[in-house]
């Protein structure tokens, strides 16, 4: 290395005569003329980039001994050298073997040279991107050599619509998590599963369709955005309830209900988490005189009924109430009249009073 050898490494000096030969042959082409004699050490790293140019290599941000190839490939020093800390070197001999060549002989060489000497070959180009560890989007102005990145800083005039469609690509690739979720929105996003499942004319807001079509639905309210907890503050509900039609708004409600009045008045969530067997859970006390089993989907979908302990504990699961009335209910009074005695636990529940209390007034 500069001349030498790694320690243990016998060098193959008829391969490096030939690089030397070839390198001046290209020198000349190019014009280029160095300070010293041909096997000037100083000049080496530079003469090397001319022959190999593809084999210019670029330290890993914080790794000592391992480098970056201009043609993308990754190269390590295959021993302890001064090298190690050379912020550019050009390989001489390296192996090719898997993802990460080893790299036996090599030079170093300046920025400053290179880009005297590639200039013409260096790519700028205006870069915006997410930063995950930052966890915003960062704009930069690049020179780039293939795959080397020799200098960048930072573009504060970036294109809106550029930042925008890095936030839309970090939703496709991450998923809706990086988005911020209130119950409310989940619960519409489940809502609205469920009535597809009814009626494909309904969105498809499933997360899969959702993170796939993000450029669609999402992108026009990212302008103005660039960190994820902006990303994070954007009413999601809202912005399915936008994907449905005037008709499609109007009827949500009444297709697909968030709450349910029960008899005893209390408003209950109904869960749509399973669209094919929506739940309602309630507390049986709270269900008395309830004849028939209450349904959703424009009366096509029975609920799915939970009923619960005063304790909130399910004492029966069933979609058919009215024979739960004639045959299970008397059962499961027994066991909560001994568990709850306080509680109220009429022998005829049709004609009983609903309660939200231990006991009605």
């Amino acid at each position: 290395l500069r001349g030498g050898t790694l320690p243990g490494h016998a060098p193959d000096r008829e391969g490096v005569r030939r690089a030397r030969a070839e390198a001046a042959h290209l020198a000349r082409q190019l014009g280029y003329r160095p300070g010293g004699a041909p096997d000037d050490v100083e000049s080496a790293g530079i003469v090397l980039a001319f022959a190999y140019p593809d084999r210019i290599a670029q330290r890993r941000p914080g790794q000592a001994a391992r480098y970056l190839l201009r043609n993308g490939r990754g190269a390590a020093l295959a021993a302890p050298s001064a090298l190690a800390a050379a912020p550019y070197l050009v390989a001489a001999e390296l192996d090719g073997q898997g993802r990460e060549s080893t790299l036996y002989l090599a030079a170093p060489v300046e920025l400053a040279e290179l880009l005297a000497h590639f200039g013409e070959q260096v790519e700028r180009e205006e870069v915006v991107e997410w930063d995950a560890a930052a966890g915003a989007v960062r704009a930069l102005r690049r020179e780039r050599l293939g795959a080397l990145v020799l200098r960048q800083a930072p573009l504060p005039d970036a294109d809106p619509a550029a930042v925008a469609e890095a936030l839309a690509r970090v939703v496709e690739e991450e998923g809706l998590d990086v988005l911020g979720w209130s119950r409310h929105a989940r619960q519409l996003q489940a809502r609205l599963g469920f009535l597809r499942a009814l009626d494909p004319a309904w969105p498809d807001v499933s997360d899969a369709a959702l993170a796939a079509t993000a450029r669609a639905w999402l992108l026009p309210h990212l302008y103005g955005l660039r960190r994820r907890d902006e990303l994070q503050r954007l009413d999601i509900g809202m912005l399915l309830e936008g994907m449905l039609s005037w008709e499609q708004r109007r009827r949500l409600d009444e297709l697909a209900p968030a709450h349910l009045e029960v008899p005893s008045g209390s408003r209950i969530p109904v869960d749509y988490a399973d669209p094919a067997a929506p739940v309602l859970a309630v507390r049986l006390q709270e269900v008395f005189g309830w004849t028939e089993t209450p349904r959703v989907g424009g009366g096509r979908v029975p609920l799915t009924l939970h009923l619960l302990s005063p304790a909130h504990r399910p004492v029966q699961v069933t979609r058919d109430l009215a024979s739960f009335w004639k045959t299970g209910y008397f059962e499961v009074k027994k066991d909560l009249k001994g568990r709850y005695p306080k509680h109220y636990w009429p022998d005829d529940p049709l004609q009983a009073t609903p309660t939200r209390r231990t006991r009605p007034r």
